[in-house]
C-alpha cells in the first residue's frame, strides 16, 4: 500500500506529530510511507524513521498552473492519506489526489475526523481521535534517539532559554529585557543561561548578553533537529509559545512555558514525551509578566540542588 501523510507546519505543530508519525508507521510497517511538508522540515523529516519518502509542498497560490499541476502530481496515485494538517488548504488537496481513502476533514473524504468539537481540542488529542476514527488503535511514544547531538560544548549547569516567537505574533514574546533579567538571576545561581532561537532573533541574543555576560548565545547556530539533544542536558527550559520549546518539552527535561493572550495552552501548549501536561505560566500581558516570578517557578521545576546558592 502506498500511503501519504500531509503535515506543512509550523514547527511547532510539526513536532506535535510526531507521535502520530510513530503511530502510522506502526499501523504501516511493511506498507511505503510519504510525507508532504514545507522546506524547512524537509530535513528533519528525512532523517526520521517514519518515512519512506519526504515530497516537499512549495505551497504556490491556487493562480500558479504549474505549481498547481506539480502538487496535483505530488498528490496523486496513494491507496491512503493521512491529512494531519486539516487546515482549508490541505482540505482542498482532496479533489487534486483524486479523492483517495482519506483521513482528515475535507467534505467527503471516507476516513473523517466527526468531531464537532474538534476545534476545541488540543492538538495531540486531536490528532490521536482522528487516527482512532481511521482504525489506528497502537500509539507507541516516538523514539527520538535519531536526532543529532549537537558538538557544542556546555556548561554542567545551565537554563535553556528560548525567547523568541513568531515575528507577526508580537503577543507570544516576553520581552528581551525580561530574558535578560532572568538570565542575570540564573547566571547568580551559577546556572548558565543558554540562549537559542532562529536567523532573524539574534537582537534578542544581544540584548540579553548586555546585561548577562555569562549567557551563551546559540541563537541560529543550531539545527532544528539539535535542539533536543541541548534541552536534554539543560537543568530546566524556559521559552515562549514557539517551536523549539516543544523540542524541548520532548526532551522530558523541567520545562516552562511562557503564554500569553495570542494563544491557548489547553490547544497548543508543548507536551512531554509521554503526553504529560507541563508548567505554563499564563498571562493577559507578557510585560507585566516578571522576571522574578518565571526565576521562581523554573528554580521550583530544577529540583533542590538548584535552589542552593
Amino acid at each position: 500500500m502506498r500511503v501519504l501523510v500531509i503535515r506543512l507546519g509550523a514547527f511547532g505543530d510539526f513536532v506535535q506529530s510526531f507521535g502520530p508519525f510513530a503511530a502510522i508507521r506502526a499501523h504501516h510497517a511493511d506498507d511505503d510511507i510519504t510525507l508532504l511538508t514545507t522546506a524547512p522540515f524537509a530535513p528533519l523529516a528525512r532523517a526520521a524513521p517514519w518515512f519512506d519518502h519526504v515530497e516537499i509542498d512549495a505551497r504556490h497560490g491556487w493562480w500558479n498552473i504549474p505549481g498547481l499541476l506539480r502538487l496535483r502530481r505530488q498528490l496523486q496515485g496513494y491507496d491512503l492519506v493521512y491529512d494531519l494538517q486539516t487546515s482549508g488548504r490541505s482540505s482542498r488537496y482532496f479533489a487534486l489526489a483524486g479523492k483517495p481513502r482519506w483521513s482528515g476533514i475535507a467534505q467527503g473524504c471516507a476516513l473523517p475526523h466527526a468531531n464537532p468539537e474538534r476545534d476545541a481540542m488540543h492538538t495531540r488529542e486531536r490528532q490521536r481521535e482522528q487516527l482512532e476514527m481511521a482504525g489506528i488503535t497502537d500509539f507507541p511514544p516516538p523514539e527520538l534517539d535519531w536526532l543529532p547531538r549537537t558538538k557544542t560544548t556546555l556548561p554542567p549547569r545551565f537554563a535553556l532559554l528560548a525567547p523568541g516567537a513568531a515575528a507577526h505574533r508580537p503577543g507570544k514574546r516576553w520581552p528581551p529585557e525580561h530574558y535578560a533579567l532572568l538570565a542575570r538571576m540564573l547566571a547568580e545561581r551559577g546556572i548558565t543561561p543558554v540562549i537559542i532561537g532562529g536567523r532573524g532573533e539574534e537582537d534578542i541574543g544581544k540584548i540579553i548578553q548586555l546585561f548577562c555576560r555569562d549567557a551563551i548565545d546559540l541563537i541560529g547556530k543550531t539545527s532544528l533537529a539539535e535542539i533536543l539533544d541541548i534541552a536534554r542536558r539543560a537543568s530546566v527550559c524556559v521559552g515562549n509559545d514557539t517551536g523549539p520549546m516543544h523540542l524541548a518539552a520532548m526532551s522530558g527535561s523541567p520545562t516552562l512555558v511562557l503564554f500569553g493572550p495570542d494563544s491557548d495552552p489547553a490547544i497548543t501548549a508543548p507536551r512531554g514525551p509521554s503526553g504529560e501536561w507541563l508548567a505554563v505560566i499564563k498571562v493577559d500581558s507578557m510585560a507585566e509578566l516578571t522576571a522574578e516570578e518565571v526565576f521562581t517557578r523554573a528554580l521550583a521545576l530544577a529540583g533542590p540542588q538548584l535552589r542552593r546558592r
